[in-house]
């Protein structure tokens, strides 16, 4: 058989990385599976694709599969006769064996290996404070046979997870019909909003309302966190949108996020004429102009 081009088979360039080449196997596993796909070619297709992707995934039979094209490439220049204008189809030419994949890689053409089931792809939503300190969430699924009705599913949620990330169950996507293992389950994290905390990264955000005595003066304030309340010291003469840090208090995580505290300072309403002489004579004995830099 002619030359297989397995960076060609897979649609990716010779330098292609490895996230390219697991990348560029889901995606075509999706199109060509022979369980899903309606391409007439699918079957074959996929089992091109297999073929391609078990060789390059290894790093070393990819070494070996290009150096092998590499000096396949050399010959085949070699052999070119200009006089005869035509490739020397001689027994040492730019042919391959048809058992060489197999005897270099390991690999044949894949037409008896058993293939997985198909990969089941959900969502599962969880709160902020499972995604900070973990849980295990059951998730009901519709099984493949009516008789068996749906099934409950146990899933372990890491602390830290993000929004966005994946989890995998193995073994609980789709049955192969072909005999081999069945595929995964995989469950695409939501965190759902909310009231209070906002996140980004492993930082979490917390605006907090205070008084504008206890922002003059100084305080110390209970404020909520995902592990728990914790005291907060507002320095004297804080300003409204001043952030303060608690280091740690975030997300956890390979390096464990903070959480940002951005004062909001809450003007309370005059209720009563006291109240309203309390305004009066604070005006009066603090002549401020906050609007000095302005120049208006």
């Amino acid at each position: 058989m002619n030359h297989k081009d397995y960076y060609k088979i897979m649609g990716l360039n010779r330098d292609a990385t490895e996230k390219d080449i697991k990348t560029a196997y889901r995606r075509l596993a999706r199109k060509y599976h022979p369980d899903i796909s309606k391409e007439p070619d699918a079957e074959e297709k996929f089992k091109e694709m297999a073929e391609a992707y078990e060789v390059l995934k290894d790093p070393e039979k990819r070494r070996t599969y290009d150096q092998y094209v590499q000096d396949w490439d050399i010959r085949q220049k070699a052999n070119y006769s200009s006089q005869q204008g035509a490739w020397d189809l001689g027994k040492d030419s730019h042919q391959f064996s048809p058992d060489f994949f197999e005897s270099l890689f390991g690999v044949s053409s894949f037409r008896e290996q058993p293939f997985a089931g198909t990969d089941y792809h959900s969502s599962i939503r969880i709160s902020l404070e499972e995604a900070y300190q973990g849980a295990v969430k059951e998730l009901r699924i519709a099984s493949e046979s009516e008789r068996l009705g749906a099934q409950t599913l146990r899933v372990k949620i890491p602390a830290g997870v993000k929004s966005g990330q994946q989890i995998r169950l193995a073994g609980q996507g789709a049955e192969s019909r072909r005999g081999g293992p069945r595929g995964d389950l995989y469950l695409t994290v939501h965190i759902d909003k909310h009231p209070i905390f906002d996140v980004k990264d492993n930082d979490v955000y917390l605006t907090l309302p205070v008084s504008p005595w206890e922002a003059a003066l100084g305080s110390t304030i209970v404020v909520p966190t995902l592990g728990g309340k914790v005291d907060l010291k507002i320095p004297p003469g804080s300003q409204g949108g001043q952030t303060l840090r608690l280091k740690n208090r975030g997300l956890p995580g390979e390096k464990a996020g903070d959480q940002y505290v951005i004062l909001k300072i809450v003007i309370p309403q005059p209720a009563t004429d006291a109240a309203r002489e309390l305004y009066k004579k604070m005006a009066e004995e603090m002549p401020f102009n906050p609007r000095e830099n302005m120049r208006v």
